[in-house]
């Protein structure tokens, strides 16, 4: 049984009844290389004549130069109209400043993707293989959910990323609840004592599953007192008496899927309706009555519906939905053999999606059409619980956990971008909750998710509008008929800057097909 998943079910299985038996990890992934990618930052960069899509939820707008100095925007300055020939109150390129002449280009903040594990040994995923894809999607900003390769590992990266020394998204760190004690908490002070211990080491929250209750509120409420934020994936071993509406009260920022909000909704029921011979061990047994549970839930625009949605805008909650992750489930054909496997999927990546019981998310050993309605089902009542949330004011932010159930970094991360415009998002809505929404969720508003003055230099940039076709962001482009009847493939990003530093997205994707095409080498040779 691989690391990670045994990892997992101590959390999910132990925590609770028996004891905490998580393990004293060390470093499992191998660490991301010394850069040697990227021209910048430099004195001044002004990027000329783009179009501006700014992240807050405005139109896009434009021609307009944008100057960036050392790692932040300085100015913002439209300089004509669409089909003007004369371009007035440009910024003057400053001695020893350089420009990139990008017309006709569209400029959006990087996209900050709030689930983002580092892999894992069971994946056989390095960090290079990571960090590149989701940087070639324009992906500058991550929160690691879990620090799965350890909080020394995670730390380690994320101070390598904040200082450039590493081709990587900025890093976020939430360790798991409880990681590296080797016994479970029996009493609130421990957690509170263990809060504060992550903190002095530099964590920026926690991640949970569930706990007793008394003491996950103790871990929560501390967090929040120290200034830390938190998010929960709210496991069905625990949701049972913890769900969503409990653990907003207590001070949780995020919560991850949709575990926990299905149950906050039960009207006529206080538990799932779990068959007799259920057991959670069960991968396939557990996201298939999975799929059956927003049917249970109270029905949309009821008052249970209302009175729960109400009290998580109150409490200013955040939603990441990670729509994408569970795809899957609805269409597992389609998500085996998406375009970009060939290309870039590591062969030992692969073999971990392939069903197995051994591997978390590779469930689908007999996985058929009911199934697959099921969810389709669970999916349109879901999304109907989001666009709600965000059409009444809620934040609702991107989120993507691959990595896991056929999903590749980078590329998973997009396709929730799909998936919200699916849910009803407006394109500009879809892009806020990907770039602005996370950083406010972060506490990061201030200096990331838009294009501001002042605001650090995270940007993405493509030589099509991604508005008009968030395909246009995967790295494997969009396929489009020419004026001449030819098939060609556009799109992709162009440059990923980051703190000022651009980036050839394009060449980031060609050294993960590299590192794919040795891998592969590797595996036949054995």
């Amino acid at each position: 049984m691989n690391r990670h998943y045994k990892f997992l079910l101590s959390i999910l299985c132990l925590v609770s009844t028996t004891g905490f038996a998580a393990e004293q990890h060390k470093y499992t992934v191998s660490p991301a290389p010394t850069r040697q990618e990227g021209q910048g930052p430099y004195s001044q960069l002004i990027l000329r004549e783009v179009m501006v899509i700014n992240g807050t939820g405005a139109p896009a707008f434009g021609p307009a130069d944008i100057v960036i100095e050392g790692n932040k925007i300085s100015q913002i300055s439209i300089v004509g109209t669409p089909t003007s020939s004369v371009r007035s109150n440009r910024p003057k390129l400053k001695e020893g400043g350089t420009e990139l002449q990008l017309a006709g280009h569209f400029v959006m903040p990087g996209i900050i993707d709030m689930h983002g594990h580092i892999g894992g040994s069971e994946q056989g995923t390095p960090a290079e293989y990571v960090y590149k894809l989701w940087m070639g999607h324009g992906i500058t900003t991550i929160r690691d959910p879990s620090c799965g390769n350890g909080l020394e590992f995670c730390l380690s990266e994320k101070k390598r990323s904040a200082e450039n020394k590493i081709t990587a998204p900025r890093i976020l760190a939430y360790p798991v609840f409880g990681q590296g004690q080797s016994k479970a908490f029996t009493d609130p002070e421990q957690a509170r004592t263990w809060v504060r211990e992550i903190k002095a080491k530099g964590a920026d929250g926690l991640k949970c599953f569930g706990y007793r209750p008394d003491i996950l509120q103790a871990a929560l409420e501390e967090t929040k007192k120290q200034g830390l934020r938190s998010a929960c994936h709210h496991a069905q071993i625990d949701v049972a008496r913890v769900n969503v509406v409990n653990t907003a009260r207590w001070g949780l920022t995020t919560m991850e899927h949709w575990y926990g909000l299905p149950e906050a909704l039960f009207d006529g029921q206080t538990v799932q309706n779990y068959p007799a011979d259920y057991n959670y061990q069960n991968e396939q047994q557990r996201f298939a009555q999975a799929g059956r549970l927003w049917a249970q839930a109270a029905k949309p625009g009821s008052d249970k519906w209302n009175s729960v949605m109400d009290e998580l805008l109150k409490l200013d909650f955040t939603i990441d939905p990670t729509f994408t992750i569970y795809q899957a489930s609805r269409d597992v054909m389609r998500a085996r053999r998406a375009d970009w496997h060939d290309a870039y999927t590591l062969p030992s990546l692969t073999q971990f999606f392939t069903p197995n019981p051994d591997s978390h998310g590779s469930f689908f050993f007999d996985w058929g059409t009911e199934e697959e309605v099921v969810w389709k089902e669970n999916y349109r009542l879901w999304m109907r619980f989001v666009n709600d949330y965000k059409n009444r004011g809620g934040r609702v932010t991107v989120g993507s956990d691959s990595g896991y159930i056929y999903k590749v970094y980078g590329f998973g991360t997009i396709e929730e971008l799909e998936l919200l415009r699916e849910a009803g998002f407006h394109p500009l809505e879809v892009m806020r909750s990907a770039t602005l929404s996370g950083a406010e969720a972060l506490g990061l508003q201030q200096s990331l998710g838009s294009i501001e003055p002042g605001k650090l230099a995270d940007l993405a940039i493509l030589d099509e509008n991604p508005l008009a076709n968030f395909k246009l962001l995967y790295g494997t482009g969009h396929m489009r008929l020419d004026k001449t009847g030819k098939l060609s493939q556009v799109g992709g990003v162009k440059y990923t800057v980051k703190d000022g530093i651009i980036y050839d997205a394009k060449q980031l994707l060609a050294d993960v097909r590299k590192i794919v095409e040795n891998a592969k080498k590797v595996a036949i040779s054995k």
